[in-house]
């Protein structure tokens, strides 16, 4: 009787140890397929997941995961191609519409210098009131296709942030006028940040754009240095519950979708040149005020 117990402890003995040695392996492959999965994600790699114990449940996790990871490759190439062939489209469109309006100026400029009536002479300027509408809206098409399909080319240089808004702000003076607006700025000590000049001019002035076409009344800018250069523009807006101010950024969007005075591409332009001197924006609604916020890598000489 004893020997049979004995017989009957050893071997349950030995099951438990295999038992908890199998719970072992199959823990080591589970820590393989998160440290393969870590790899994936840290290495941008592509292989699949593969295990070294045969588990039927384990193979099936295995094969499902793998399943998952080729699916969403498949998305994030077509989604790639997609992208790039929207810009393309972005570019060819904004290319022929520029040659057909330009025609269309010079006609009218030829107009223009004819023997015309009073009443004629107004039809022609709400004419070219127009044609000059399109052809902002072809240049910002333009100016968007040309950064998002090129590979930015910055000469990183110091640059007075101070002075050039100042400047920007104050060639924009008679669009402020002609639309009832008044600009609060004062003018800070100088702050310096490293960026490419052209780029930053373009940031401010379709910032001022921007501010100008959608204000409801005065605007507010503000420039100061904290960790990097932060540039304000502050402004009432109507309708102000539509805004999803999280997609302020995006392309194409605009609050209202009956409004014809923009592409919805100024701040995405914003977005986009900031992105690539290594800055960064935000936009915030309080109330019907928003804010439009874009921080620029101060140089040595501004911290």
């Amino acid at each position: 009787m004893v020997n049979i117990l004995a017989i009957v402890v050893g071997v349950l003995s030995i099951l438990v140890v295999l038992f908890m040695a199998y719970i072992v392996f199959l823990q080591l492959q589970l820590a393989n397929i998160n440290r393969q999965l870590a790899k994936r994600l840290n290495e941008n790699t592509r292989q699949p997941i593969s295990l070294e114990l045969l588990n039927s449940e384990l193979n099936a996790l295995a094969i499902n995961i793998n399943k998952c990871l080729k699916a969403e490759e498949t998305l994030r190439v077509n989604s790639i191609r997609e992208e790039k062939r929207f810009k393309e489209q972005v570019a060819n469109i904004s290319h022929d519409l520029r040659t057909p309006l330009t025609a269309i100026k010079g006609y009218q400029q030829l107009l223009a210098k004819g023997s015309l009536s009073e009443e004629q002479q107004e039809k022609l300027r709400v004419a070219q009131k127009y044609a000059d509408k399109l052809g902002d809206l072809i240049e910002h098409f333009f100016e968007y296709s040309l950064h998002v399909n090129a590979e930015p080319k910055l000469a990183m240089n110091q640059l007075n942030l101070s002075n050039l808004l100042t400047e920007c702000l104050a060639e924009s003076i008679h669009s402020f006028e002609d639309n009832n607006l008044t600009l609060h700025y004062k003018e800070t000590v100088p702050v310096f940040i490293m960026v490419d000049r052209e780029y930053t001019i373009r940031i401010i002035q379709n910032l001022i754009r921007n501010g100008i076409t959608h204000s409801a009344g005065d605007i507010e800018v503000n420039l100061s240095a904290k960790q990097n250069a932060v540039l304000t523009f502050k402004n009432p807006v109507n309708n102000n519950a539509d805004i999803e101010v999280t997609r302020l950024f995006e392309r194409f969007y605009t609050a209202d979708t009956a409004r014809r005075n923009s592409t919805g591409l100024g701040l995405s332009i914003v977005k986009l040149l900031t992105e690539q001197m290594g800055g960064n924006t935000n936009a915030t609604l309080q109330g019907n005020m928003l804010e439009i916020r874009v921080e620029l890598p101060l140089c040595e000489k501004g911290k």
